[in-house]
């Protein structure tokens, strides 16, 4: 299977007597329903629903945590974990000597002694991603090739298609990828995406791209008659992702009328595994 480190990426533990009580109680993520061996995606939130930080967490020993986020905002991510800490019995610190990587494309993990895979959550079949923390990980491919492996699976991720503190849970789909717990109790941000999912607000949503040439580069508007409907986030060749407002993809699409990225006509599909579907009627309400 094809493997490679993430630099950009980085390990925090947290543990403690505390460390599940902490969590479940801060992040969307429902840890009752996280099962050994899988990392499931999940967000800390403003008091506003926004994505503050988004992450992977994975169990790791007794009652301890995984956390895996952007290497860029860890140490703001474990300060801001701090605050929230109080007099909780929990220890938070980054794993400085654990890399990240990845391995693709397989049903099982790579077999090591000296290492922990765990299954991406994000992924769904036939798509198969593996997480791996170790003191050293072997390159057998190009973080091109995984990244081109993600988009054709319409997985996002901050940074590459998202700012955070600019998108709801439900924009990137962390709804649909196990990443919130809607039968959990309250966690910052909690009222205002448990709203947006009982009244079906959601407005934005992640969209696989493609094109007949390469496409534009991230951060390129997409446009239907001069009126921008969303942006197109990471490219690999002629395919991509982008965060849209899915009601105005459906009036292009009714109306016939092209959908283009920089003057070059896209093509916009849901990803084969997600539940949403194009409103029936464009004008959803706002959250």
């Amino acid at each position: 299977m094809p493997s490679t480190p993430l630099p950009d990426r980085t390990l925090i533990s947290v543990t403690g007597a505390d460390a599940e009580h902490f969590l479940q109680n801060l992040i969307t993520t429902d840890l009752d329903a996280l099962g050994e061996g899988e990392a499931r995606p999940g967000a800390l939130l403003t008091p506003q629903g926004k994505i503050m930080f988004d992450f992977l967490i994975s169990r790791a020993g007794s009652g301890g945590f995984h956390v895996e986020c952007r290497a860029d905002i860890a140490d703001d991510f474990l300060r801001r974990l701090m605050l929230y800490k109080l007099r909780a019995k929990v220890e938070i610190a980054k794993q400085e000597q654990t890399l990240v990587g990845v391995s693709w494309d397989s049903d099982s993990p790579a077999s090591s002694n000296d290492s922990i895979s765990v299954r991406d959550n994000r992924f769904r079949e036939p798509a198969a991603a593996w997480r791996i923390y170790a003191a050293s990980i072997r390159a057998t491919a190009d973080l091109a090739g995984w990244h081109a492996y993600r988009i054709a699976s319409g997985v996002a991720e901050s940074g590459s298609d998202y700012a955070l503190g600019d998108a709801f849970p439900h924009d990137v789909l962390l709804d649909e990828t196990n990443g919130v717990g809607f039968r959990k109790g309250c966690y910052v941000g909690q009222e205002v995406v448990s709203r947006m999912h009982h009244r079906g607000t959601a407005r934005r949503r992640v969209m696989l791209v493609s094109a007949d040439t390469p496409l534009p580069d991230p951060g390129t508007g997409i446009l239907v008659n001069g009126r921008n409907i969303g942006t197109l986030g990471s490219v690999s060749g002629a395919h991509g992702l982008a965060i849209v407002r899915i009601d105005r993809v459906k009036d292009a699409l009714d109306d016939g009328a092209a959908i283009v990225a920089a003057e070059i006509p896209l093509t916009l599909s849901i990803p084969a595994w997600a539940k949403y579907t194009l409103p029936q009627q464009a004008g959803a309400e706002e959250t």
